[in-house]
């Protein structure tokens, strides 16, 4: 009898004495004084197949594993045992809290004119949530939070890679790739250097060191290259300050990188050779999209940047290709982060962020339809979905006046903005104006063209004017306050943040639900996907104990604190 055939019985059983515990007191009795012998078979049955289960258990299981540990093929593995993949998707809503998806899913029911019954994809899978204090703070970072996910350990805000004092530990990127031969790989849209991205792939004491983080990504340490496909931002820390970048040395690693064997990728057109489904990738590849950050969703020109679909879509296919090209292979890694919820919240701009989480979500349904299209007896998935944090102390919902509260938002105020506020401000720094009088009215007209506002005032258009060096946070507020949409912090908040997870396979996903349903602490997904992966981190610790990760410069965490953490945020 099959492992399956056993669980299928066994699920007969439960379905067999569930009908008993549901039936009625009178048909309960009835069905048990009709057949007592029935009962009894049922126990002889059940325990001889809960004894095969075991027993199938411990030989399809321990002795593989036990055959794994010493190097040596057992027979089941001799006789062509069939070989199984475990593939990681992991993704991560920088950011967004659950007030980010209660805003998000009624601001897509106004704009498409859905029942409000119609829910986004990251609904129907939450299966718990996580608590997100990092060793220093209750209001974690994202550095922090990512190490929690990478390593499962709690560090310090701002450490990447680092336990709290300082000494690089091992991440389950590296573990798989280095224990498991996974290919492995990092889709963001913001930079590829950027805490989260960095927590998986990095060790540096302070996540201000992205420079040292892009050596390292590409293999500049001693476990050299583990990540297979970077698609992101970020291209500044790649090369010098001499050729247009932002490295504080002489060193071009993108130069670098393709004399090392990287397949180069720089803008939208060298992206779109790569094939829709990345057909065309050749590992490893380094995608360096953007300078700093990918812009906004409502701000980005499908002609110049690619969405954070599109790169998990080429980034999916070609890592599971790529494992099944391997013989040797065990599966992929693959993170996934929805970068810019996060700077949205930061900027307090509810517009950009409501497109934001719906980019994310329409991914999460993306990947969803690729691991079920792939799943198989050979092929698993694991599909997980959290946040590191959420930012901004999001309400949706605002008090303007002294007066008995309005219970009220008004999602149609975020569909009249075309921009976000970002994207303004920077068009206000940029214009040229003859006089006050022009400026004044460039002003008025990309207020209403840019962010749908027509109601605005003369003390508007007066004050924009004179800070408009600095008018994010002003633009902003004034899409916030005709929306009602409230914020508490520029910053961080410690609320509790969602868990999402998936497996096509019913097996698996029992195994997700038995982890990470409830409440968790965040350090306890990373540790499930270490169990899952079957890796040991501690190893790789040892390996990297002398590996590069202090300032030179002597700099400490107490010049580079809050927000000043974040590229032009």
């Amino acid at each position: 009898m099959s492992e399956k055939d056993l669980l299928k019985a066994a699920d007969l059983l439960q379905a067999a004495d569930l009908e008993l515990q549901a039936a009625p007191p009178s048909r309960a009795r009835k069905l048990q004084a009709a057949s007592p012998s029935r009962a009894r078979k049922f126990k002889i049955v059940g325990t001889l197949i809960f004894a095969a289960f075991w027993f199938s258990a411990i030989f399809f299981h321990v002795v593989p594993s036990l055959a794994h540990e010493t190097g040596v093929a057992s027979k089941y593995h001799a006789e062509g045992a069939k070989h199984v993949r475990k593939n990681v998707i992991f993704m991560v809503s920088d950011g967004m809290g659950p007030a980010s998806i209660s805003l998000a899913r009624s601001f897509r029911q106004f704009r498409d004119e859905l029942p409000f019954g119609n829910t986004l994809a990251l609904d129907k899978h939450m299966i718990g949530s996580s608590r997100t204090l990092s060793d220093s703070s209750l209001v974690t970072d994202s550095a922090a939070g990512a190490v929690a996910f990478a390593s499962g350990q709690k560090t310090y805000n701002g450490a990447i890679g680092v336990n709290p004092y300082k000494v690089p530990i091992g991440t389950i990127l590296e573990a798989a790739k280095l224990q498991r031969n996974y290919k492995t790989g990092l889709v963001v849209t913001t930079r590829l250097t950027d805490a989260t991205p960095a927590a998986f792939s990095a060790h540096a004491d302070y996540r201000f060191q992205e420079d040292l983080i892009a050596q390292q990504q590409l293999g500049g340490y001693e476990l050299g290259r583990v990540v297979d496909l970077l698609i992101g931002g970020g291209r500044c820390h790649f090369h010098p300050v001499a050729e247009g970048g932002c490295r504080a040395d002489a060193t071009n690693l993108i130069v670098q990188a393709q004399t090392d064997g990287w397949q180069y990728v720089s803008d939208r057109a060298s992206f779109d050779k790569l094939g829709a489904k990345g057909e065309h990738v050749q590992l490893p590849l380094l995608a360096l999209l953007a300078e700093g950050d990918i812009p906004y969703d409502l701000d980005r020109n499908a002609s110049v940047y690619p969405s954070l679909k599109e790169e998990t879509t080429v980034a999916m296919n070609a890592l599971l290709q790529a494992s099944l090209d391997d013989d040797t292979s065990e599966g992929f890694f693959l993170l996934v982060e929805g970068s810019r919820i996060d700077h949205a919240g930061h900027h307090n701009d509810p517009a950009a962020q409501v497109r934001e989480v719906l980019a994310y979500d329409e991914t999460f349904q993306q990947v969803l339809d690729f691991v079920n299209k792939h799943s198989s007896e050979t092929e698993q998935f694991i599909v997980l979905s959290t946040s590191d944090h959420e930012t901004g102390g999001l309400a949706t919902s605002r008090q303007i006046s002294p007066s008995y509260p309005d219970y009220v938002w008004y999602p149609e105020a975020l569909d009249n903005a075309s921009h976000s506020g970002e994207y303004v401000a920077a068009k206000l720094r940029q214009f040229q104006a003859a006089d006050e009088a022009e400026l004044g009215k460039f002003i008025g007209e990309t207020l209403r063209s840019d962010l749908g506002i027509v109601d605005y005032t003369e003390d508007d258009i007066k004050t924009l004017s004179s800070i408009r060096d600095n008018a994010i946070d002003y633009l902003n507020n004034l899409v916030s306050f005709r929306s009602r949409t409230g914020w508490s912090t520029h910053g961080h908040s410690a609320v509790d943040v969602n868990i999402y997870g998936y497996s096509p396979k019913r097996k698996v996903m029992g195994e997700i639900y038995e982890n990470l349903a409830g409440n968790h602490e965040n350090i306890e997904i990373g540790q499930f996907m270490q169990r899952w992966v079957d890796v040991d981190i501690s190893k790789i610790t040892q390996k990297i104990k002398n590996v590069e990760h202090s300032p030179k410069d002597g700099v400490s965490a107490e010049s580079v604190s809050g927000d000043a953490y974040h590229f032009n945020v």
